[in-house]
């Protein structure tokens, strides 16, 4: 008999367990990728620091969220970059719209307004993005892990469930 190899995968986390790593390794990205648009900002200018990082951050995120936050064991692959790219566009526009609609609702938004409205629409716009990421982006890897990471003893076919002379037993009945 030949044996099956079997890869090292680990099972997808749990929901919140996903979640959890999803606020801590893209909070901290994100933090860092603050502080490397400011440092960066001082000898280029601004708009082009804060899409550098952007572009370098999303892609960091992106093999962050594929190797630990959902369990698929290995590197993102293209596919996944470009779909987790497209969801951190979506993001930033979300945010957009929350900043630009802002002063059209209320005359005069003070600061702590505007960074409530702020911190809020990147709420939404995380949480939309963790379940974009979970569901779609991540979950053929999932499903993929699941069946791959099964002993080859733990697979039995249909035929070993019935017992040889069932047809017997349902001519009896």
């Amino acid at each position: 008999m030949e044996a099956i190899p079997r890869q090292q995968q680990s099972a997808a986390p749990a929901a919140f367990t996903a979640f959890a790593r999803f606020v801590l390794c893209g909070g901290g990205v994100g933090i860092a990728a603050g502080f490397a648009v400011a440092a960066l900002a001082s000898w280029i200018p601004w708009v082009l620091a804060n899409a550098l990082i952007t572009v370098v951050s999303t892609l960091l995120a992106t093999e962050l969220h594929a190797r630990f936050t959902f369990g698929t064991g290995g590197r993102a692959t293209w596919r996944q970059h470009g779909q987790s790219a497209g969801s951190a566009a979506a993001a930033y526009v979300v945010t957009c719209v929350a900043m630009f609609a802002l002063p059209h609702m209320v005359e005069a938004p003070g600061a702590v307004l505007e960074q409530a409205v702020y911190l809020s629409a990147s709420a939404l716009a995380g949480v939309a993005r963790f379940a974009v990421l979970r569901l779609v982006v991540f979950a053929r890897n999932r499903s993929v892990a699941a069946v791959t990471a099964r002993p080859a003893h733990a697979v039995v076919a249909a035929r070993d469930l019935v017992p040889a002379d069932a047809a017997e037993l349902c001519r009896a009945a």
